[in-house]
């Protein structure tokens, strides 16, 4: 695609960003930044984020994004709870670390059981009445983010690199779906993710050392 189709798309596409739109992208950066710094809030202002993406995506013709966005939304309760868990001494319980290789499998097999059943299912979809799905991405970005957001309530650093991965392949998938400002958010998303990343694996590190 030339660059000036691109850059014409980009214009055209912010003039008709809806405000629900921009609600969910303000919600979704502000929650990624309370995760990086280890804040309790990434939970509840990021309901706020999945749960119009639900909608908008099922509006796109996104289906493994609306199935992500509802996932995700069930796992912010989950992780919110986790977050929050004490021990006796009203102590938080759980801590950033690293994966085990154990840990590692689980996540790897994890991400592909999701990849195949969401492309199969979205093959089929698209065959139906989904005309518009793109299977092969959608699929990617899908199983990658159901990854990263199940590390991110035990409360891994590896979750960051299933969130680059995710937003990498976000941001073109939203851009030819015509949500272009979702677009300029999952990159935005991107290079907090690589911040996020740093952040955690420092708090890692000091855990280890701590111990």
């Amino acid at each position: 695609m030339p660059f000036q189709e691109i850059y014409q798309q980009f214009i055209n596409g912010m003039k008709n960003t809806g405000w629900l739109e921009y609600l969910a992208v303000f919600a979704g950066i502000a929650s990624v930044w309370f995760s990086r710094i280890e804040n309790i809030l990434v939970y509840p202002v990021g309901l706020i984020n999945t749960i119009i993406y639900i909608w908008l995506s099922i509006k796109g013709d996104l289906y493994g994004e609306a199935t992500v966005n509802f996932y995700y939304t069930v796992m912010s309760i989950v992780g919110w709870y986790m977050w929050l868990r004490k021990d006796e001494k009203k102590e938080i319980v759980l801590h950033v670390t690293y994966s085990g290789k154990k840990m590692w499998l689980y996540q790897l097999l994890f991400f592909l059981f999701f990849y195949v059943s969401i492309f199969f299912a979205l093959t089929y979809l698209k065959k139906t009445f989904a005309q518009g799905a793109i299977p092969w991405a959608d699929a990617f970005a899908s199983a990658t983010a159901f990854t990263g957001m199940w590390l991110m309530t035990k409360k891994k650093v590896e979750s960051w690199y299933w969130w680059i991965a995710t937003n990498i392949a976000s941001v073109p998938l939203y851009f030819v779906k015509h949500f272009v400002f979702t677009s300029v958010y999952y990159l935005i998303l991107l290079v907090m993710a690589v911040f996020g990343l740093i952040a955690w694996r420092k708090r890692a590190t000091r855990q280890i050392l701590a111990s």
